[in-house]
């Protein structure tokens, strides 16, 4: 498929609405309708745009659209101060999945009951104006999934900046100061952030380096600055679905239906290493099984066991759904973000280092080098080692981790918590990331905001010798 055509249109599109280049200027917030079906809204919702220079400082910059949605308390309680969430990715989308959180009655336990919540789309992605989308180009979290897509996502981030966007304003510390933005247009004397995944590292850069006027953060499933993306990345991935073949061991219908997995999934791992495999007239690489390890190991260990037996007997269809789906993130943005707070203080050819032995791992190790491979074919500007800085801080914070994780294992949010003065740290067993989908998770929410200097009730969580159920039909 040739991509150039679509390259010159996404970045004209991106950039279309935002006209020349405007002086600078102070913030603004600007209402405006919300995109999407809000009809069976369980909640008020108004949406609106903060304008911000995307260049701070440059009385040339252009400006830039950071598209909120603010969702009233059903149940307001004096005094509580609104909560801001901030989506992960990078690359995601907030406002998208918005609607259809509101319909949750899962989400609904602790979203806007007490206090409002305040929903952004990051500055570069979601309906936030440019998004640095990259269509045809496939990424997931292990890195893009080819050579070829490599390529399309740098010829598409060069195609934006030939077009004036400032790629070095694509980040964490920008977003972090995005949102003081906010707050000050918004005139909130103080807030509170909800942070998942990717979110949770903006949130560490709000403490870092604008922390004026946070009162509480939630951090979901964290992922410290500190913290390697490629390097131990593909072990990471491994060690977690060792964590659930182990569980299913210990478990006699799933030990039964499954046996000796992991030997049997190590040879499956080593003949996709050895070439593409043709099944049913499709052909899989690596890297395609690589990337739906790391994706089923995030959120669907429940059906792991059965969808890996179900490859190694020669049935892909787990992989070939998971092939379908992979133009979930705007990769413009995801790149930006890696490019200027990851990957520099990465090497690429220590990707690979502990794999040898460990054919699992080594399907991520080819997509997590492209990443490397991206970053040092654009410009992101200078690189600050404060960055890679562990943070501390005297903000109360919430840690909420999954003991089942391949991205952002509990190991990191214990090491990093040593900075946050006076910290809680929550290990919830058997969860996989997304720590806010476990009702006890959400109880600790609600309650760590009421009053943040209380110790949250751990008593509803599972033991830690808690059997985990699994899914066996499908």
């Amino acid at each position: 498929m040739s991509r150039l055509s679509w390259i010159a249109a996404a970045g004209a599109l991106a950039l279309a609405g935002l006209g020349g280049a405007a002086h600078a200027a102070a913030p603004q917030f600007k209402p405006s309708p919300c995109v999407g079906d809000y009809k069976d809204a369980a909640r008020q919702v108004r949406c609106g745009t903060l304008i911000v220079d995307e260049a701070r400082g440059d009385p040339k910059s252009r400006r830039i659209k950071v598209a909120v949605a603010i969702v009233k308390a059903s149940e307001p309680k004096a005094g509580q101060p609104p909560v801001v969430y901030l989506h992960g990715g990078p690359g995601g989308s907030a406002l998208g999945g918005l609607p259809r959180m509101l319909k949750s009655k899962a989400a609904l336990d602790y979203v806007a009951v007490d206090q409002d919540w305040i929903f952004i789309d990051q500055r570069g992605g979601g309906q936030s104006d440019p998004n640095l989308n990259c269509p045809g180009a496939n990424l997931t979290d292990a890195g893009p999934p080819s050579e070829k897509d490599a390529q399309a996502i740098i010829a598409c981030l060069k195609a934006f900046q030939a077009k004036g966007v400032n790629l070095s304003r694509y980040n964490a510390v920008e977003v972090a100061k995005d949102v003081q933005d906010l707050r000050q247009v918004l005139k909130l004397p103080l807030i509170d952030l909800f942070g998942g995944s990717y979110g949770t590292r903006i949130e560490a850069a709000i403490q870092a380096h604008t922390p004026q006027g946070v009162r509480a953060v939630v951090q979901d499933s964290p992922w410290p600055p500190e913290a390697d993306w490629t390097v131990g990345g593909p072990a990471m991935v491994s060690s977690s679905i060792d964590i659930v073949m182990a569980k299913c061991a210990k478990v006699a219908e799933c030990a039964k239906r499954y046996p000796d997995l992991k030997a049997k999934l190590a040879v499956v791992a080593e003949r996709w290493l050895a070439g593409p495999q043709t099944i049913n007239g499709e052909t899989y690489t690596a890297d395609d099984l690589g990337g739906y390890l790391m994706d089923a190991s995030y959120f669907t260990a429940g059906v792991l066991p059965r969808d890996l037996w179900k490859i190694i007997e020669g049935d892909v269809s787990p992989v070939a759904e998971f092939v379908e789906s992979r133009d979930y993130y705007s990769e413009g943005q995801f790149m930006t973000h890696l490019c200027k707070e990851e990957i520099p203080f990465e090497a690429r050819a220590a990707v690979a280092d502990g794999t040898e032995k460990d054919p699992v791992a080594r399907l991520m190790v080819a997509s997590m080098q492209r990443i490397h491979d991206v970053c040092a074919a654009i410009d992101v500007g200078p690189i600050s080692k404060l960055e890679q800085q562990p943070v501390k801080t005297a903000i109360p914070t919430l840690f909420l981790a999954a003991e089942i994780d391949p991205g952002c294992p509990p190991e990191l949010t214990k090491a990093a918590a040593k900075g946050y003065e006076g910290s809680q740290v929550v290990i919830v067993t058997n969860a996989t990331h997304g720590v806010s989908r476990h009702p006890c998770a959400r109880k600790m929410i609600r309650s760590f905001f009421l009053d943040p200097t209380k110790p949250v009730d751990r008593g509803c969580l599972p033991a830690a010798d808690t059997p985990m159920v699994f899914t066996y039909a499908g």
